[in-house]
């Protein structure tokens, strides 16, 4: 996972889970070989032999849209967070202690008599704030305080590492307000998306209608909602520009940012924010924000006001009364995601916790759950994979010494973080309160919006980690040059203490080196070991990388997902690189590490070819169609089907542990393969 931007709404990552028990007992080898589908040849359908008795034993049930390694991992962490967090909601704790406020909003989420008691009335003050403005500049106050609130009214705003400046924080403006997520679902005309928009309209009146509208009313409202989307959307960048640094930066004064976007009154909007005194930001995608100016000074007050509305209704419903819930998971669980059941009431509390203070969550789980020697094996990892990748890059054919120098420097400043951080989060001025479930989401969002805004203008803190220590991911952050495995991803079918290095490097060690990887993407590779957006190639290497980074998305374009839908190889390079990266890195690792005492068949199964079957368990999975629709249209990662069989061709170390030779189905001419790092 690439890290660009950290934002709120984008801290969506998989929760963690702790080492499945069953696997305790598991071989040397790592592979279990009930996981294995051995009716079909793995010269056919890689995917298929090496995670089809994972796919056949882990059913889709009602409540997933896509159930995989990952999700599993989350439903055993979950299940642990639940015992922990139970725990301190059966006690009484002294009042206004980490303890009490964890315990104190988990048994407010399952008090589902109060909730539904209380229906609408949590957001009534704020509709009711929303439908008494009276002209363009009390619009304007309501926005930036909605904004500091977590509604997401038009685009977003945050404080983050300056491109071009990386060791300060940067005021920075960010597209946003779409209630869909994606500007495609607004203007694609395939049937597909317009039965989307039509379903959404329709979800939007039945929100409104529970909120007191009438029917009319409601209709009206949807209706104008769904017009200002849409002409947010046909402003904003689509989904591949965002993915080019240099198109999302634009550092101005204010004076400058005045004269360019003059339709909001900057100064009132970030006074109301908490920054009375920007001298300078950047504004990352000023189309999208210009036409948000054009709205606020021109559009019918009454059409903004059902906008503003809206994004309450959309916001709160989660942590309101079960119509609520139920309208919103219709929507977004069903119609977008394919899922047919509602998760449980305690599953969504957790979550919700987990949510308002992951820190403070994450220290309990570290130290009932990690293991210090877990840390101290990936930190090794870690150094062995960077070795390796140093190799590789001294190796290169296409790159000139000139940019050796510069990828090798900037691979030896790369900032390692493992497992969890080493000074807490405090959250102490936190307010947890009795009056209702909502207000206390609300005020946790404040709370953390203020916790960022403190950050403006201050120095970067290469310390903080942009993960709590509970979940299942990874990334970097190209800004930093850091890379971060929290320790909820070093578990088994990642990382297992007692398996062999054929299985670890072929699983956590292709993790590894796909986020150093990252560094040397399409995007990482444009910032130098600083974290700076500056060009270190010289003309021809860069032409060369290009040229190579083509084959890959050339390759993906071609893959269909569903009959008529085809993958983005454009909008997946990056993680396409990362993958085909981090198969080789860690590969070349792992040869590394057992040249001196080579590893032995298991199970029938050669150590390169336990690598690959470890590498190919992480992405299992069962999806349905809805979800992959979702995630081709939204997705900066490839589908876990071609993670694999579409990664893997490329691999020549995969073709020759299994022997694929002409002829077969998953065979890819040498000379059509890509070959980047």
């Amino acid at each position: 996972m690439n890290t660009r931007f950290y934002l709120p709404v984008l801290m969506l990552a998989l929760a963690a889970a702790a080492c499945d028990q069953k696997k305790e007992t598991a071989q040397t080898g790592g592979i279990d070989v009930a996981n294995l589908d051995r009716s079909v040849a793995p010269n056919a359908d890689f995917y298929q032999f090496a995670c089809g008795g994972w796919m056949k034993a882990h059913p889709l049930t009602d409540e997933y849209g896509r159930f995989g390694s990952f999700d599993q991992l989350a439903e055993n962490n979950r299940t642990q967070l639940k015992g922990l967090i139970e725990e301190l909601a059966a006690r009484e704790s002294e009042a206004g202690s980490v303890a009490q406020k964890i315990g104190h909003l988990y048994n407010m989420a399952m008090d589902s008599v109060k909730l539904n008691a209380d229906g609408c009335a949590p957001i009534r003050p704020i509709l009711e704030r929303i439908a008494a403005v009276k002209d363009a500049k009390e619009m304007l106050v309501l926005v930036a305080e909605m904004t500091k609130q977590g509604f997401g009214p038009y685009f977003s705003v945050y404080i983050g590492p300056d491109d071009m400046n990386s060791s300060m924080n940067l005021l920075q403006t960010y597209q946003g307000g779409l209630g869909l997520a994606d500007r495609d679902y607004y203007l694609a005309e395939d049937e597909h998306n317009k039965e989307v928009r039509a379903r959404y309209q329709k979800h939007m009146e039945k929100m409104f209608q529970l909120a007191g509208l009438d029917e009319k009313a409601a209709r009206q409202a949807a209706a104008d909602v769904l017009t200002l989307e849409t002409r947010l959307a046909k402003a904003s960048y689509d989904k591949v520009k965002m993915r080019d640094p240099h198109a999302n930066y634009h550092k101005m004064t204010m004076a400058e940012l005045e004269k360019e976007i003059s339709g909001i009154d900057w100064k009132v909007y970030f006074t109301t924010l908490g920054l009375p005194e920007v001298t300078e930001l950047n504004v990352g995608q000023p189309e999208p924000l210009q036409e948000v100016a054009h709205i606020l000074q021109h559009a019918d007050l009454e059409m903004q006001k059902a906008y503003l509305q809206w994004k309450v209704l959309r916001a709160a419903a989660p942590y309101l009364s079960d119509e609520f819930v139920a309208e919103n998971f219709d929507f977004y669980g069903k119609v977008l995601s394919g899922v047919k059941e509602l998760k449980p009431r305690w599953k969504r509390a957790v979550s919700a916790v987990d949510g308002a203070m992951g820190e403070a969550v994450g220290q309990m789980y570290v130290e009932k759950y990690f293991p210090a020697a877990a840390k101290e094996r990936m930190v090794k990892l870690v150094g062995n994979l960077q070795q390796a990748l140093g190799e590789r890059i001294q190796a290169l054919t296409w790159m000139s010494e000139e940019t050796k120098t510069k990828a090798l420097e900037k691979l030896a400043a790369i900032y390692v973080k493992v497992g969890y951080p080493d000074t807490w989060r405090d959250y102490s001025a936190l307010e947890i309160k009795d009056d209702s479930y909502w207000a206390n989401i609300l005020r946790s969002n404040v709370f953390d919006f203020d916790y960022m805004l403190s950050k403006a203008g201050k120095p970067v803190d290469k310390t903080e980690w942009l993960m709590t220590p509970q979940t299942v991911n990874a990334y970097y952050n190209p800004t930093t040059n850091e890379i971060c495995f929290p320790a909820g991803i070093l578990q088994y079918p990642f990382f297992d203490m007692n398996a062999d290095d054929a299985f670890n490097y072929g699983a956590i060690g292709v993790v590894i080196g796909h986020e150093m990887t990252h560094g040397f993407d399409d995007q990482g590779r444009q910032y130098d070991k600083d974290g700076n957006l500056k060009d270190w190639w010289t003309a021809e290497d860069s032409k060369n990388f290009e040229e190579r980074a083509q084959v890959l998305v050339d390759w993906f374009d071609q893959i269909e997902v569903l009959p008529g839908l085809h993958a983005n190889g454009q909008l997946t390079l990056g993680e396409n690189i990362a993958d085909h990266g981090g198969l080789q890195v860690a590969f070349q690792a792992f040869h590394n590490a057992t040249k001196e005492q080579p590893l032995g068949e298991v199970d029938g199964f050669t150590p390169e070819q336990r690598f690959y079957l470890a590498y190919a368990s992480v992405w299992a999975a069962n999806i349905r169609d809805e979800q992959i629709r979702l995630l081709t249209q939204m997705d900066v990662h490839s589908l876990g089907r071609w993670r694999v069989n579409a990664a893997l061709p490329h691999i020549n170390g995969w073709n020759e542990a299994f022997g694929i030779k002409e002829g077969d189905p998953m065979y890819l001419a040498p000379e059509k393969r890509a070959s980047i790092w």
